[in-house]
């Protein structure tokens, strides 16, 4: 269970909220909006979710609490009349005390207003009450813990950066929950850029990073650095193709948009094989019609033996005539498959073209009229060694805008190191996606780089497994 913030981009980043009953350290330094973040939590905890909520401050008293707020449009007194809030200032030794006493202030508090949220202001003071003694001090937030537990409390803790200067890593970030950093952060030498990051959510998945925030004048607005462009899709739709390796499709935000054009950004050192035919047997088994133009380094024969891993039997996808091939090589074909293979290793440029134009299209347009699905994969390494990297330079982007234009669904293979920066940044422009997996030490790894969404995935470890579908992304 979790406990919505209602705070832009915060849920997002939480996968959905803060923990229910979870005790959470905000740190940061002066003026970063701890305080607005916490009551932001609590004012939306009672307007949004119906759960009622306090603030316990050391050092504020209520009336500029009251008034920092209004500059939010939050009502703090209105809510206390209708008895869902309370604001209370007092010092660290009252409340701790208040907390130990069976039916004291605390318990009263809480009971009195059914309350589900708190937040306290600052533990930078509270964890201080015995300066002499540090394992006193301990006994202290081990208390604090226990009790807001006891009390099945979902609470942010505030908590100064002024006190975590030392390498050392403080002792409360290990007993609590969860850890929001809030930072404001010198930028490009013009201004400062105020950025959120949760390092620690115990029982949950987060989205890591650095995210910015502002604040508005309806409070912490986030904005995730997966997200710089807003682009809304349904994950469920129709439109989005599963590629058969549901962490990938997670990752994607459901799969692959139909229609659009994708690049796998790869080398010879990583394990790209699996990914390539875990899509291509998902897109068979969903009915599409496939075009696929061979590499020099997998022959036809290959491919069906990955493919028969997959679950899929390609001899019998080429009888019924969903799949074919461009083969640049002059290498065997059963003599069952050379109706689907389609040799142009005796075409110059200028041929391979005219035989794109003028006799391949029209064979994909006129299985579209029949409304056929297509999807397309190629090496895109092949044609450059076979056609050189002025062909594509020449065409790629026409090509592609062609089959956009059409509704079919491209996936490009490539070595964007070995094509250079120019030809790499030219052929990402022309596509919708680039998804890259490298090798770094005894590990391979998968981010996705660009979407369709704007989003930026982290780096994925990509775990090869002896099962279907071979592959795993954590």
């Amino acid at each position: 269970m979790q406990s919505a913030t209602g705070i832009n981009g915060l849920d997002s980043i939480l996968g959905g909220g803060l923990p229910k009953g979870s005790a959470i350290i905000v740190e940061g330094a002066p003026g970063t909006g701890k305080t607005t973040l916490g009551i932001q939590f609590l004012y939306n905890g009672i307007k949004q979710y119906n759960e009622n909520g306090i603030i316990i401050t050391f050092e504020e008293f209520p009336e500029q609490i009251y008034a920092d707020m209004e500059h939010f449009g939050w009502d703090l007194k209105a809510l206390e009349r209708q008895n869902k809030m309370r604001v209370i200032s007092l010092s660290p030794e009252t409340l701790i005390g208040q907390m130990l006493t069976p039916n004291g202030l605390f318990e009263q508090m809480v009971n009195e207003i059914n309350c589900k949220r708190i937040v306290i202001d600052s533990i930078s003071l509270l964890k201080f009450l015995n300066r002499n003694s540090e394992i006193k001090g301990r006994e202290i937030l081990y208390t604090l813990r226990n009790i807001l537990r006891k009390f099945k409390l979902t609470s942010l803790l505030i908590q100064e950066q002024a006190d975590l200067d030392s390498n050392h890593v403080p002792f409360e970030h290990f007993i609590f929950d969860g850890l929001i950093r809030l930072s404001l952060k010198e930028h490009l030498q013009l201004f400062r850029q105020r950025t959120l990051e949760v390092l620690k959510m115990r029982g949950s998945s987060i989205l890591e990073g650095e995210h910015i925030y502002r604040i508005t004048e309806k409070g912490i607005y986030v904005v995730l650095a997966s997200r710089t462009v807003a682009d809304i899709h349904d994950s469920q739709s129709d439109l989005r193709l599963k590629t058969g390796i549901a962490s990938l499709d997670d990752i994607l935000g459901g799969g692959l948009d139909r229609g659009n054009i994708y690049m796998l950004d790869t080398n010879s050192k990583a394990n790209y094989r699996n990914i390539i035919t875990s899509i291509l047997a998902e897109r068979i088994k969903a009915g599409d019609q496939l075009l696929t133009i061979l590499s020099s380094i997998q022959s036809i024969e290959e491919l069906a033996a990955l493919l028969r891993l997959h679950r899929v039997d390609l001899d019998k996808v080429i009888k019924e005539k969903k799949m074919f091939f461009i083969e640049h090589y002059d290498r065997p074909i059963p003599e069952s498959w050379r109706n689907s293979v389609f040799h142009v290793n005796d075409l110059d440029n200028e041929k391979y073209n005219h035989f794109l134009n003028y006799e391949l299209h029209p064979k994909v347009h006129s299985g579209m009229n029949n409304e056929k699905n297509w999807f397309i994969y190629y090496d895109l390494n092949a044609i450059i060694n076979e056609r050189g990297t002025d062909y594509v330079l020449r065409h790629f982007a026409a090509e592609t805008a062609n089959a956009r234009s059409k509704g079919m669904t491209v996936l490009v293979l490539c070595n964007f190191k070995e094509v250079g920066i120019n030809v790499a940044s030219f052929l990402e422009r022309s596509c919708n996606g680039v998804l890259k997996t490298w090798v770094d030490g005894s590990y391979q790894y998968l981010q996705v780089t660009k979407a369709s969404n704007g989003d930026i995935s982290k780096p994925y470890l990509l775990e090869n497994m002896q099962e279907f579908p071979y592959i795993r992304l954590i």
